[in-house]
């Protein structure tokens, strides 16, 4: 799998952006005054269409803005006078409109100033040349006549245009003629033949000039050539057409593209060549074009001068030519003049540096004029070149003008020198954040100016950065940090300082995690119409957000629907041959990007072999050969060869052979007699093709079988019989017509001959009159009208069994125990067998209990063994029972008959399970365990043995008592037990053989009333409120309350719940680990989710907080250390009891009616008092001291959104100040303690549980922030009154 990975801010990208650091001019801010630049003009050479208006740009800044003029071959053009020009504002582009003029008029050199106080500026000499397709000069062209093989060339020649047109050729249907090694087109646009053929000879070689400024085509007049062929011209070595001669010279300039050119006659046609002589071509870039006959360099530089040579080489001979190209070049930059910003009395330079071949010719100007033609100034000099500045003055500021020129171009820089003083500014935007991938290049930039040029301090979070390894600090003042790391985050200050200021500018740097993509695309083979998905999982830094790109052979998706573009993947559904491709995905951030590729590769079953021929044709055999099909991307794995017999099973394909993939041909052995048509499949990976259409016919001659009939087999049916079977030979194994068998057969070791008969169309015969149980020997022989086949093996078979006649004698039983005895008996003579002895069975079976009657007999059961075993186990008796035993032989044929039945009877036993185990009547200290006797009694009961021992919460085991009890008994009573305990019980039975299997149970005595009011979590709170009387327990069962233990891998038994007002007592059995028990539940037919309490070690469990006259579903639960659910109960229904309340109504007690009608009581006075002191304008003492420390909260009311207002006599029908509340619900505390709201009657005051009122209004409230603000309700005395009521 291709992977590709990338980077923006890497290579290149960082390159141009460094690049943009580190060479940006001097930039002076536009607030400040500042000579003219120019900052748009029109190209050098100006080519322009008559048919439009002529703009010639010209863009300039300063500052005050500056004006524009115009020379036009190098005087004054006055834009006023001429209507058809106009100058844009602001601006110094031209726009010349030359409808219904003539072009030609405004051709010439112009040149664009730009000026202001501060100077002048100057643009490039703009050419301005109008575009011209001139017509082709009427001629007449005669007939060409070569002999062929002669060389020829038709010259095009078409009008010099501006620019220069293209050429090709073509015929009169506008077809290309064809161009090959032997007929191309020079770089001068004529069409050279190194030879001329017969099919040369035509009247339309028509060569066409397009202008590509006009977008005119013109055509030349068709040219014909006549070819002849009374004298040809023989073989001859090549010559050079072009250039001629052996020598030429070519110049380029610095650069530009150079071709080399060279077409040679010669018959053969020559091939072409090209060397550098001492040296190489250069590496990159260099090409050849029309068929080796042109050389192309590209960007020349001075190393490609020098000789080449073309090599022009047939059968004949060869011939070269040697071309020396001399570079030259234009001026070029070294050093531009760069703008130069001075403050007064300090010193500067300007420089202009120019190369160029010859070397050019470099001269200054100021503002425009000659630098020897300008003012004198004592503080400028002119050393080597260069213009020295010292010790300048305020208004001392120009533009400068460097020209560097020679015959082949000239450079023209502008630079201007600003005479300023200025304190230091940063241009960089504050606050910038800069934001780069690990170990990528991490600018910082502080673009600054000011006069002096300030000095650039760089600080991190506080500390000084220097220049060294770690950070780079450029001329520009950019700081740069070549492998940034996430510990280079943070904050960066960057301080400019110079003689009037500081300045300094704050930027960050976040170092973000790069973009990888962590699955890639694997490559995939899938197979046509079926499903490819490609992965493309990425880690990227999660403060940017990634977008994902897939291209296909690095184009875009095509625009399908069976591609689906997930969050991370590409899915293409229904794939299709053309769905083959480089698959990649790209993803991108804001600032990086990681990709992936991988290959889709289609494949299916292969294409069906064709061209199916024999050859070698023999007697038995015949050689087929194929093509092979497309393999469709698979490789053919094998070849597979079927034929169809149309004589015998006609429409009917047959597997014959397989060969390898890499063959095509095969060499068949064939049967005779057969009519053979053949076919091939190829097989890949994917599957098998469609069969080949089937190869001609090929017919075999008849001949006698070469194999006899298989499966011989000798079968005895009956006693005195057998048959003989085999089977058949196929259509194809029968040779010939007329197939018959001869089966012939005699008996073994019997002097006697063989009887035969001949059989047709069967498979099987039937001997009668056979002895019982005798062996035959049986051959069968295929035989056809051209003979028989090979000689047949013979086979042995024996006749008919009959049943054995005698019974096994000698019987005898040896009892070993009580559940296994010993059987034997004496061998049958074989001679009563009549047949082969099989081997013995024995047949046994249960007749009855010793101890009772059985309600039904047993079934028989039967052993068998082999002819030479006369003993044998009898095992899985059952003790103290009586069984009965007979034996005998038995063949092929069936069973001989039995031997005398032997009656015998086992022994006493160890008694089975007791049954039914189970624990009643449960009270506080005792209960009753009841069981049945064993269902296997194997003898007679002595008794039982009854253990029992408490179980604590951990599991440990109390002490063990036993209890030994009568036979007849079947329960027992235990008293003086421990309330809330579980118990353990044990129980076996017992007869003289000793006791039989324990059986357990176990049960818990019912829980004390005290035990049930203890305190409890209670659910979903913190503590439990005071517990009412309980009512009486309500129990419920989910099965009878104790039952036989659990069988293996069910852990719970039985679960109980007791059930009172608010809770709920749940107690269950379980033998697994304590340690992860939870009881669960949750209100009936609700959607919430159960609640789950830890049961720590405990059988017994209480839930409090349950709410009366609800139901539960209620359940006990085991879970792993996953906290999986890994064992539970089966759930169980509680009700809880409706709630019967015994609090007495405290509104009914006597006390609390003179308590509250007291506080009424108190409360009318203050209101009487309250409304006395309004009435007569005074203030009341919580007014006053309202008044004394106004709330700046408190607003006058309005009569449109009811807010509060101040108290007067007038607003008779308001309620008093201190009821109101705030609109947003709160009530505020004022500075004021005399507040009624702290008498009670506000947020604060509260009713215990027992009725009784918290609120003291004797006593003033603590100032509590925290309490007291929560109450929606207006704290007035009418509502303290109501809350009484």
């Amino acid at each position: 799998m291709d992977r590709k990975r990338s980077c923006t801010l890497c290579g290149g990208a960082v390159m141009l952006l460094l690049l943009g650091h580190m060479t940006n001019a001097l930039e002076v801010p536009l607030d400040l005054p500042q000579p003219p630049t120019i900052t748009h003009q029109s190209p050098k050479d100006y080519i322009i269409d008559p048919r439009e208006n002529i703009i010639i740009h010209c863009e300039a800044k300063g500052k005050p803005h500056p004006s524009f003029s115009w020379t036009r071959n190098g005087t004054h053009f006055d834009v006023e006078k001429d209507s058809k020009v106009i100058m844009k504002p602001n601006s110094g582009t031209l726009v010349i409109d030359i409808s219904g003029e003539k072009a030609e008029a405004y051709e010439g050199v112009y040149q664009c100033i730009a000026r202001n106080e501060h100077g002048s500026a100057l643009s490039n000499n703009i050419v301005i040349r109008q575009s011209r397709s001139p017509l082709w000069s009427k001629e007449k062209v005669e007939p060409i006549t070569v002999q062929r093989g002669m060389s020829l060339v038709l010259q095009c020649r078409p009008p010099a245009g501006l620019p220069p047109p293209i050429i090709f050729w073509m015929d009169n249907n506008f077809q290309r003629l064809p161009q090959n090694s032997r007929v191309s087109q020079a770089l001068n646009g004529d069409l050279y033949f190194s030879n001329v053929l017969m099919d040369d000879n035509r009247n339309d070689y028509i060569c066409y000039a397009r202008f590509p400024h006009t977008q005119t085509i013109q055509q030349k007049q068709p040219i014909t050539v006549n070819v002849l062929d009374n004298s040809p011209s023989g073989e001859r070595a090549p010559t050079f057409m072009q250039p001629p001669g052996m020598h030429s010279t070519s110049m380029v300039l610095k650069g530009d593209t150079l071709q080399l050119e060279c077409i040679a006659d010669g018959l053969p046609t020559p091939d072409i060549s090209w060397s550098k002589v001492n040296g190489e071509l250069p590496s990159g870039r260099f090409s050849f074009h029309s068929f080796q006959k042109t050389l192309k360099i590209t960007e020349v530089t001075d190393a490609d001068g020098g000789d080449y040579r073309c090599l022009a080489r047939n059968r004949l001979g060869s011939n070269h030519h040697i071309i020396t190209v001399v570079v030259r070049a234009a001026p070029f930059w070294i050093s531009a003049p760069q703008n130069l910003i001075l403050a007064p009395k300090e010193s500067g330079m300007l420089t202009c540096r120019a190369d160029g071949n010859p070397k050019p010719t470099v001269t200054w100007s100021v503002n425009g004029i000659p630098i020897e033609n300008s003012h004198k100034d004592p503080s400028r000099k002119i050393e080597n070149g260069n213009i020295i500045l010292s010790d300048v003055q305020t208004g001392s500021s120009a533009v400068y003008q460097c020209n560097a020129s020679n015959e082949y171009g000239y450079l023209l820089g502008n630079a201007f020198v600003s005479v300023l003083a200025e304190p230091p500014r940063v241009l960089t935007p504050p606050n910038h954040v800069y934001s780069v991938i690990t170990n990528s290049r991490a600018l910082l930039d502080c673009a600054s100016f000011g006069s002096p040029l300030p000095k650039i301090t760089w600080f991190k979070n506080g500390q000084s950065v220097l220049d060294g390894d770690l950070y780079i600090i450029h001329k520009n003042n950019t700081l740069e940090i070549n492998v940034a790391r996430p510990v280079h985050s943070g904050k960066y200050t960057c301080i400019a300082s110079n003689s009037l200021g500081n300045k300094e500018n704050h930027v960050y740097l976040e170092v973000k995690e790069p973009t990888r993509i962590l699955r890639q695309p694997e490559y995939k083979v899938v197979q046509r119409n079926s499903v490819a998905e490609f992965e493309c999982k990425v880690k990227h830094d999660p403060t940017l957000i990634p977008s994902m790109i897939w291209l296909k052979d690095n184009m875009e998706l095509p625009d399908d629907s069976r591609f689906e573009v997930g969050s991370d993947s590409l899915t293409i559904r229904d794939v299709r041959e053309d769905d083959e491709g480089n698959y990649t995905c790209i993803r991108n951030t804001t600032l990086d990007q990681d990709s992936a590729s991988a290959m889709l590769t289609v494949v299916e079953q292969p294409d069906p072999p064709t061209d199916l021929e024999l050859t070698d044709q023999r007697e038995h055999s015949v050689r087929l050969t194929w093509t092979p099909g497309y393999e469709n991307n698979s490789p053919i794995q094998l070849f597979l060869i079927q034929y169809e017999d149309s004589l015998h099973k006609p429409g009917v394909w047959v597997n014959m052979t397989e060969v390898s993939g890499t063959r095509t041909t095969v060499n068949l052995e064939l049967s005779p007699y057969v009519y053979y048509s053949f076919r091939v499949l190829a097989l890949n990976e994917v599957g098998l093709s469609q069969p080949s259409a089937p190869s001609r016919q090929y017919r075999t001659n008849p001949a006698q079988p070469d194999v006899n009939p298989s499966d011989v087999e000798v079968i005895g049916t009956s006693p005195d019989s057998l048959t003989i079977t085999w089977k058949e030979l196929t259509g194809l194994e029968s040779n010939g017509p007329g197939l018959q068998y001869n089966v012939s057969w005699r008996q073994k070791d019997v002097d006697q001959q063989w009887n035969s008969l001949s059989l047709a169309n069967v498979s099987q015969y039937v001997v009668t009159g056979t002895p019982t149980f005798t062996p035959y020997e049986v051959t069968v022989q295929a035989v056809n009208d051209y003979g028989p086949g090979p000689t047949p093996e013979v086979v042995l078979g024996y006749s008919g069994e009959d049943l054995p006649t005698m019974a096994p004698e000698n019987v005898k039983v040896s009892v070993q125990n009580g559940t296994m005895a010993v059987v034997s008996w004496d061998a049958v003579p074989l001679s009563t067998v009549q047949g082969r002895l099989n081997g013995y069975k024995v047949s046994y079976w249960n007749l009855r209990s010793l101890h009772k009657q059985d309600p039904e007999p047993k079934k028989p059961q039967e052993l068998i063994f082999q002819e030479n075993e006369t003993e044998s186990l009898l095992l899985g008796l059952h003790p103290y029972s009586q069984y009965n035993l007979n034996i005998r032989a038995f063949n092929g044929k069936g069973d001989g008959p039995s031997s005398p039945n032997q009656i015998f009877e086992t022994p006493e036993g160890v008694p089975g399970p007791p049954a039914d185990l189970k624990v009643e009547n449960l009270n506080l200290d005792s209960l009753v365990v009841k069981w049945a006797p064993p269902v296997e009694y194997n003898g007679h009961l002595t008794g039982y043995l009854f253990k029992y021992q408490p179980i604590n919460t951990t599991d440990e085991l109390g002490p063990l008592k036993e209890l030994l009890l009568a036979a007849n008994e079947t329960s027992v009573t235990l008293d003086n037990l421990k309330h809330s305990t579980r118990y353990k019980f044990y129980l076996n039975a017992k007869t003289v053989k000793g006791y039989g299997p324990t059986v357990t149970e176990e049960g818990v005595t019912i829980m004390d009333e005290a035990l049930i009011r203890h305190p409890a979590v209670e659910a979903g709170k913190d503590s439990a409120p005071p517990t009412p009387p309980p009512t009486p327990p309500v129990t419920q069962f989910l099965q009878p309350p104790f039952h036989k233990a659990p069988p293996a891998g069910r852990m719970f038994g039985s679960v109980n719940s007791s059930v009172e007002e608010n809770h709920a007592v749940i107690s269950w059995e379980y033998s697994g680990p304590d340690r992860n028990v939870y009881v669960e539940y949750v209100v009936d037919n609700s959607k919430d989710p159960w609640k789950t309490e830890y049961v720590n070690g405990t059988r017994t469990y209480q839930i409090r907080g349950l709410k009366p006259g609800m139901s539960y579903r209620v359940r006990v639960v085991a879970k792993d250390h996953s906290d999986a659910t890994v064992h539970s109960t089966e759930e169980l229904l509680i009700t809880v009891p409706a709630m019967t309340s015994k609090q007495v109504d405290i509104a009914t007690q006597g006390w609390f009616i003179g308590l509250m009608c007291a506080i009424a009581l108190l409360i009318l006075v203050l209101l009487i008092v309250c409304f006395i002191k309004r009435n007569k304008g005074g203030k009341y003492p919580v007014k006053e001291k309202e008044d004394a420390h106004q709330d700046p909260e408190i607003q006058p009311m309005k009569d449109d959104d009811g807010t509060f207002g101040e108290y007067s006599d007038t607003e008779d029908h308001k309620p008093l100040k201190g009821s109101r509340t705030p609109s947003n619900g709160t009530v505020k505390k004022d500075d004021s303690d005399d507040s009624l709201v702290d008498y009670g009657e506000g947020g604060d005051g509260q009713f215990n549980e027992d009725g009784s009122f918290i609120g003291q209004y004797s006593g003033k409230k603590e100032k509590d922030t925290a309490e007291g603000n929560e109450s929606s309700e207006a704290p007035s005395p009418v509502n303290a009154m109501n809350s009484f009521v």
